[in-house]
């Protein structure tokens, strides 16, 4: 795949069109990328002893051909 994690992304297609950010993860089967701060999704948790429960926003995956890498991470 062409987008590695920690490359430096921008969305070229969909709602978060025109963003930038950190690229935090690749799903190589599914052809899906998550990006910092890009495509934010709220879920609900439950209460359990060692948390309280509520709603947590996490950043959701987007299809890797809706990304273009603007600077990719030196090895």
């Amino acid at each position: 795949m062409f987008v590695k994690t920690g490359d430096k992304v921008k969305v070229i297609a969909g709602s978060e069109k025109g963003k930038e950010g950190t690229v935090l993860s690749v799903n190589v089967k599914k052809n899906r990328v998550v990006v910092k701060g890009v495509n934010m999704i709220k879920k609900a948790t439950k209460a359990s002893q060692a948390s309280n429960g509520g709603v947590i926003e996490t950043e959701g995956s987007i299809h890797a051909s809706n990304v273009k890498v603007i600077e990719s991470k030196k090895d």
